[in-house]
């Protein structure tokens, strides 16, 4: 069987000629009268694609298509209209639709669009898997990562989150700080309740004052009514405080005198406000500096800094750029409607040569970007921005593979960053290629054993009898 279909149509002629006409190709065909029986049919069973009428009685296509998307997301859709309307086409593609075809069609132009869809299916379903397969494998709370610096961040997560600890992240800009701060929140014991996020950096001193504390009615021009702060709206929750080194100095004292009787009063307000909150906050810049500069209190900074978590700048955690690269490219593959599923050998050895000063923010926006502009199914390294591509050029390695300090024969070029055992495995490959896989002569260029030389074959997998191209 090829694939199952749905024809959903008001016009039963129509119904029937499509499923007349692609049965005997090997599909199988379901048939709907209208929206609400296509939905139920989504329901019951697995559908690769949909073929739907654009103009219906009731619920018309496009909005049959957004419906269906939160039933069965992967279902590929193809609209049918009698109506030609360049603007609904458009509109149809951009809301998900895979193709679109005008009536009269001929059933052979139908079967070709179908074919390519349900191939763009499979593609979609895989990228779901490997998103969740890398989720379930690297993941901690919807940050990915498997270097021994995020072990160490997920297990100080781990320690500090069933607390009321204060907790002062530490990271570079684009690190995923707020990533982590809701890591803490959401396995922590108030993860049913609220988790409130304010960007400092974003407010003034009087709107940061209003914002954290809440106002009355007339405590300023334009208060025409009472609010209350993000300290209230947290309360039994989380209060995230990020670029908390922005905060103004008058600011710094209500929230230490908050941190030190969880309780305050709304602006141009006299009653006590007492409120149970779990304070995190983030900064990227040095605050023990910004301490001994006189812009933050030491009071406070003892306050904030109970526990410590520093999130490493990507540079320093490289080993985890392929893991995050794969996930961001089935993420965005899923949320474009591309069928973008693979990033060549050669484009992952770039993006791991580069230091990416914007940290996973930038890598995340870069993949993107890679994805929407991608003609095809594979990331190249051609595709590449110019500077992630210069960086892998000046960072290559030139190795010898004829041992010792002879420099004359064959090279092989090693990106900077690359594992120890990916650097073996590939000199003996190399070795060996050069010396038509004689294994004696390869040893002996290795300097190892025969046995040793035959441990590392069984090791990395490498097959002789295969004859793989030169890399590059």
């Amino acid at each position: 069987m090829k694939g199952t279909i749905l024809v959903v149509d008001d016009e039963r002629n129509t119904r029937e000629g499509l499923r007349r006409g692609l049965e005997p190709l090997g599909y199988e065909v379901r048939l709907a009268a209208d929206a609400s029986e296509a939905l139920e049919a989504l329901k019951v069973g697995e559908i690769d694609l949909m073929l739907t009428d654009l103009r219906m009685p009731g619920m018309d296509g496009l909005e049959l298509m957004k419906a269906a998307r939160k039933t069965s997301p992967v279902t590929q859709v193809i609209m049918l209209t009698a109506y030609p309307d360049h603007k609904t086409a458009v509109e149809a593609m951009k809301q998900g639709a895979y193709d679109y075809l005008e009536k009269p069609y001929n059933l052979d132009e139908v079967e070709s669009r179908i074919s390519r869809a349900l191939a763009s299916a499979r593609l979609r379903a895989e990228n779901v898997m490997l998103r969740e397969r890398l989720q379930k494998k690297y993941g901690f709370e919807n940050i990915l990562g498997n270097s021994a610096p995020m072990k160490r961040v997920f297990e100080t997560i781990r320690q500090v989150a069933p607390t009321k600890a204060t907790v002062l992240i530490i990271g570079e800009s684009g690190t995923g700080k707020e990533l982590i701060a809701n890591a803490i929140h959401n396995i922590s014991p108030r993860k049913d309740e609220p988790f409130i996020a304010v960007h400092c950096a974003a407010l003034s001193r009087s709107l940061m004052e209003s914002e954290l504390f809440g106002h009355e009615k007339g405590a300023f021009t334009g208060a025409v009514a009472s609010k209350p702060g993000r300290f209230e709206r947290a309360h039994r929750g989380t209060l995230f405080l990020d670029e908390v080194s922005e905060i103004d100095p008058e600011i710094q004292v209500k929230l230490l005198r908050f941190l030190e009787q969880w309780e305050f009063e709304r602006v141009g307000g006299i009653k006590t406000i007492k409120v149970d909150v779990r304070l995190l906050t983030a900064t990227n810049r040095d605050l023990r500096k910004e301490v001994d500069a006189g812009r933050f209190r030491e009071d406070l900074y003892y306050r904030l800094n109970v526990v410590t978590i520093n999130v490493p700048p990507l540079r320093e955690r490289k080993e985890d750029i392929r893991i995050m690269a794969r996930a961001f490219l089935a993420g965005f593959s899923l949320e474009s409607n591309q069928n973008v599923v693979s990033i060549s050998a050669d484009a992952q050895d770039a993006l791991m040569a580069y230091d990416w000063p914007g940290n996973v923010r930038e890598l995340r926006n870069a993949i993107e970007s890679l994805v929407v502009l991608c003609r095809g199914d594979t990331i190249e390294l051609a595709q590449l921005p110019a500077n992630i591509r210069q960086a892998h050029k000046e960072k290559e390695v030139v190795v010898s593979s004829q041992g010792g300090a002879e420099t004359s024969g064959p090279k092989i070029l090693l990106p900077s960053g690359t594992s120890l055992q990916d650097a073996e495995k590939l000199l003996i490959q190399e070795t060996l290629r050069n010396n038509e896989n004689n294994i004696s002569k390869a040893a002996r260029i290795l300097n190892i054993s025969r046995r040793t030389l035959h441990r590392k074959l069984h090791e990395y997998h490498i097959d002789l009898a295969r004859r793989e191209p030169r890399p590059g």
